[in-house]
């Protein structure tokens, strides 16, 4: 015991890099920062975000696979990336074996936005919009496997309507097309979206959860408007590379645990739409193995591959 005291408060002795899998801007780079600030004052070492986007979540986990395994080297990764793209794209990882779970620090449902200036006001709008006009719209995602694919794919297929896949390093970027009018509609997270749809910039259609948002009270869930399959979450995890020593991951876990208990941390995730939804290392590491099972099925029914 005296031993594991001793390796636990050595822990950390220098900064601690959090490599997020997305470009700014999005979700996955919210939730990075959102933890590491208030991580940084609980462990005495910064926790220094690094975004390395590309390759859906690939580049970020690679990195970090290399690294050594002293819990100086960690991933902030997207569900998606984490359980989706592996379904869709040969990877040279295990999502559940290769990683060594520490804790989910943020959770949210989707919400399905269009630009301004389409000329729907409603997903039942919508569907008829896109019946109307086969493979005119064409729909922004963070990549190739992300959660926004697969999940706008499942609507297309639910609601028997075409639209096309442009594929984005990121949420930030894809955000930012969508807000000039080069895409049509996009189905994300809500935080990066939420001052858009407040100030008008973009209409938001539908909310992928049971219950609408607090946040956005006006905008329907998708059982509401005739789609009560779509049911759609993202979480957004840290995991180390593999062999992580338990002292250090009890270390990480513990502080992460005290800040997501705080009014602080819950009310500015639901100002972001989304929930302080924390889980341990053995809970991370078993959802993330049901979830890969889920949206594999999904994968399999829709046909989808990697390069769509």
């Amino acid at each position: 015991m005296t031993n594991v005291m001793a390796q636990e408060a050595g822990y950390p002795q220098r900064p601690i890099s959090l490599i997020v899998s997305a470009a700014p801007g999005g979700t996955t780079d919210l939730a990075a920062r959102m933890i590491a600030d208030p991580l940084s004052k609980e462990l005495g070492q910064p926790v220094v975000v690094e975004n390395k986007p590309g390759a859906s979540g690939g580049i970020a986990a690679q990195q970090v696979l290399r690294a050594k395994p002293d819990g100086y080297t960690l991933l902030l990764q997207y569900s998606g990336y984490q359980v989706i793209t592996p379904s869709i794209e040969k990877v040279s990882w295990d999502p559940v074996k290769d990683f060594t779970p520490i804790a989910n620090v943020l959770s949210a449902p989707q919400l399905l936005v269009v630009k301004k200036d389409l000329p729907v006001n409603s997903l039942k709008e919508l569907v008829q919009y896109a019946k109307e006009n086969p493979g005119k719209l064409n729909y922004a995602s963070s990549g190739t496997g992300a959660l926004q694919h697969v999940a706008t794919e499942q609507l297309n297929q639910m609601a028997g309507i075409q639209t096309t896949h442009v594929p984005y390093k990121g949420t930030g970027p894809a955000l930012t097309d969508l807000l000039a009018g080069v895409v049509d509609l996009t189905i994300t997270t809500p935080p990066p979206l939420l001052p858009h749809v407040k100030s008008g910039a973009l209409k938001a259609l539908v909310v992928t959860s049971k219950d609408p948002l607090p946040s956005l009270p006006d905008v329907p869930t998708a059982s509401a408007a005739g789609y009560p399959d779509l049911l759609v979450s993202s979480w957004f995890a840290m995991y180390g590379p593999k062999g992580v020593p338990g002292e250090v991951v009890q270390r990480l876990n513990t502080a992460i645990e005290k800040i997501m208990a705080t009014p602080e941390y819950k009310k500015k995730a639901e100002g972001l739409g989304a929930t302080a939804e924390y889980m341990g290392p053995e809970q991370l590491g078993k959802y993330t193995g049901e979830e890969l099972a889920r949206w594999k099925k999904v994968i399999d029914t829709a046909g989808i591959k990697g390069g769509n």
